[in-house]
Order: C-alpha cells, then sequence, then structure tokens
C-alpha cells in the first residue's frame, strides 16, 4: 500500500450551535458555490423576490440567523457568484443577472442594516455575469464570466475593463486563475478547455477536455498541469489531468461514478491534495496529485447523508492548526436552510504544530500593484509560516500563536 501521510484525512461536520441555520439558501440553479468564507465573515446567497441579495456575517455568529438579518441588496438580479477579496477581508465582489459585478465594503464589525451602496460597479458584459475570481498575486485586479461568452479582466481601483477576451463561441462553466496570475483556464458548453494569456488576450492551448453535454471544472495543478472534471458521452463523470505543453490527450483520464451532479474541484497548494464535491452528493472525494504517474491518487472520501448544495472554502490562514485541520468548507445543504461547516483533518495525537502538514501558504499580502503585473511582472504569492497564524491585513504587524 502507498504511504502517504493525508492517507486517513477524515471529514468531521460541526456540531448545530457551529452552524448557521434558517438561511433562506438561493434557490438558482447556476453551479457556482453561492458562499464565500474568510477568516472574519462568511457570505451566503439568500432567496429575494425583486433583485438579489446575499447575507454577510461575523464568523463567530453562529446558531439561528435572524431572518431580518441585514442583508446586501444592491442588484437588480439574483446574484451568481460571490468572492472575497484575497488581501482584503472587509471587500467582497459579487455579480449578477442585472450583468454588473459589484465591489462591497464590510463594516468592521459586521453589516447593522442593510447594505445598497456598492463600493465599485462594474459595466461591460451585455447579458448575466455567472462568475467572478480575483488575481491570486496582484491587488485591485478581478476576473469575470459572462453569458455574453466573454471574460472581462478589470482594475478595480479605477472602474474600468483592461481587457475584453473574446474567444469563446458558447457558455463559460468555469474560470481559474494558476499559481503567479499569469494565466487562466476556461472550461466551456463547446467541450474545450482553454487556457488564456490575460494580458495578450489570447489562448495559449486548448484541447476537448470532457465530451459530455454536462458542465465541466478546472483548476490549475503545479508543473503547468492542469485538473478537470465532467462528463463522457455516456454521461460518466470523470476527471482529468493535463499538461499544457502537450494537450493531445490527457495525461491521466478516470471514471468517477455515473451520477448526475457536477463536480467542482477544490485544490491545495499546500497540501497537493484535490477535493471533489459533486452537487447533490453527500460525499467529498479527495485524491493526492503528484508529478509522476498516475499522477492523481484516491485517497478517501467523506460520506454524509445529507446532499450538498454547493460548498464554500477557508482560506488556508483561517483554519483550525491545534485540530491539524487542512481544509474547512462550508457546506450548504441542498433540503435544508442550513450552513455547516466541515473539517478535513488529518489524526495527529499531538496539539503541537505540525510543520509536515503546514507548510508557508499564501498570505493576505499582494506580490504585485495591478501596474506591475500589467507590466508584464510574474511572481509568486508571498508566503507566511502559519506557526504565526494572527496577522494584519497589510502584514506589518503579526503576533504570534500559542504554538
Amino acid at each position: 500500500m502507498r504511504s502517504s501521510k493525508f492517507r486517513h484525512v477524515f471529514g468531521s461536520p460541526a456540531k448545530k450551535d457551529k452552524c448557521y441555520e434558517c438561511v433562506k439558501i438561493t434557490r438558482e440553479t447556476h453551479d457556482s458555490s453561492f458562499c464565500a468564507v474568510n477568516p472574519k465573515f462568511i457570505a451566503i446567497v439568500t432567496e429575494c423576490s425583486g433583485g438579489g441579495s446575499f447575507l454577510v456575517l461575523p464568523l463567530e455568529r453562529t446558531g439561528r440567523v435572524d431572518p431580518n438579518a441585514p442583508r446586501i441588496c444592491g442588484h437588480k438580479g439574483p446574484v451568481l457568484d460571490i468572492k472575497w477579496n484575497p488581501f482584503n477581508d472587509h471587500v467582497i465582489a459579487s455579480c449578477s443577472h442585472d450583468t454588473t459585478v459589484k465591489l462591497w465594503q464590510i463594516p468592521e464589525r459586521g453589516l447593522h442594516g442593510n447594505l445598497t451602496e456598492w463600493l465599485v460597479d462594474l459595466h461591460g458584459h451585455q447579458r448575466k455575469v455567472g462568475y467572478v475570481e480575483w488575481h491570486p498575486v496582484a491587488e485591485n485586479i478581478l476576473l469575470s464570466a459572462g453569458y455574453d461568452f466573454k471574460v472581462i479582466l478589470w482594475n478595480t481601483q479605477t472602474a474600468e475593463p483592461i481587457s475584453i477576451i473574446d474567444v469563446h463561441h458558447d457558455t463559460i462553466f468555469s474560470i481559474a486563475w494558476n499559481r503567479d496570475g499569469s494565466l487562466f483556464a476556461t472550461t466551456s458548453k463547446d467541450h474545450k478547455l482553454r487556457i488564456i494569456d490575460p494580458r495578450e488576450g489570447h489562448v495559449v492551448a486548448e484541447t476537448i477536455a470532457h465530451q459530455g453535454t454536462k458542465a465541466s471544472k478546472a483548476v490549475f495543478l503545479p508543473g503547468n498541469r492542469v485538473f478537470t472534471t465532467g462528463f463522457s458521452r455516456m454521461n460518466e463523470r470523470q476527471y482529468a489531468v493535463w499538461d499544457m505543453k502537450n494537450m493531445s490527450k490527457p495525461l491521466k483520464m478516470d471514471q468517477i461514478d455515473c451520477s448526475s451532479g457536477v463536480i467542482v474541484p477544490y485544490y491545495d497548494y499546500d497540501t497537493n491534495v484535490v477535493f471533489l464535491a459533486g452537487k447533490g452528493d453527500g460525499n467529498i472525494r479527495y485524491y493526492e496529485i503528484v508529478p509522476e504517474p498516475p499522477y492523481a491518487h484516491y485517497l478517501s472520501q467523506y460520506q454524509s447523508g445529507m446532499p450538498q448544495r454547493s460548498l464554500g472554502v477557508m482560506p488556508k490562514r483561517g483554519v483550525d492548526l491545534k485540530k491539524c485541520e487542512i481544509v474547512r468548507f462550508y457546506k450548504l445543504h441542498t433540503g435544508k436552510d442550513l450552513c455547516e461547516p466541515v473539517s478535513m483533518i488529518v489524526p495527529r495525537k499531538s496539539e503541537m504544530f505540525q510543520e509536515d502538514i503546514f507548510p508557508p501558504t499564501a498570505s493576505a499580502c499582494p506580490s504585485l500593484s495591478a501596474d506591475e503585473w500589467l507590466s508584464g511582472q510574474n511572481r509568486d504569492p508571498i508566503l507566511v509560516s502559519l506557526k504565526v497564524c494572527h496577522f494584519c491585513f497589510d502584514c506589518k504587524t503579526q503576533k504570534s500563536c500559542s504554538f
């Protein structure tokens, strides 16, 4: 049997008092996460008549959520995706049926009333906007994908589009940045996986990824590789690993099962583990990614009797180190008005800091300014030791933890 320190990772759902109950989760059929978290706040897209809204709560405000709790409700149509700024825990981006992308400033202690005044309003799409993604290392750079088949690169400081990338001819199913933000990947209804240079606006590489009619998804892996999930022509769920230098065929393609829910991959750069969560599934599978064949080793799965609508993911700087928690998901239940934290834990007897499973991770400090990135510079994320587990937004002051 292959040795791995992540072979025995197990999922631990939170107790009832640590969940968020009575949340009227949106009934939109879109396949984004509808949930975004950071170490300070949790945001959940909610059902709303006559517009779009989402809930923002301080992370510690668990239990029963007041039906009249303040919301962000400045969109004129349903909200389809939300993402926290990785370099500012008080700024969140949202996109909507109303064709706009908006940025919102959250007060230090959370909302005190409904927020209808946005920080930035971005107009450029002609149809509804399905996905937004912040740049992983450069500040004030945002990517959005719309149902007009366009991807727009934004400078949120000037509130203007940097470029409009018009290389798709059908619905875009996902967008994902690589580690240093020099490329992004998209999957589309035309079955193609595209690798795109955002500054030049052209396709670097493309291939037919999965030939099924349902949505496919993609995330980047180290070493110029891409991991995709999708469906075969026979509607079998699949995953594949691709080498960007030669995309004529996958390095590996394997069948998962014959269920019908769209599978979303979540890749953790620190542990090289990819988690696969299917819409409507009650389980989360996980695989360890390696640089040589077979490229993905199945580890295990977290099983639950309650199906998930979607998952939000806590940044690594917000996990519980003493519990050896490598990832924390926030599971939106399909049949309940409930958001349930689920911790993925490496079983260890000691509560001491475990350096082998917690290497330096991406900090909340950008590596580049927008102008530096636009000039052609590339840099990896600024890493910070998780042993120094409390740090402010600009990383200028740090407070050592108890380890």
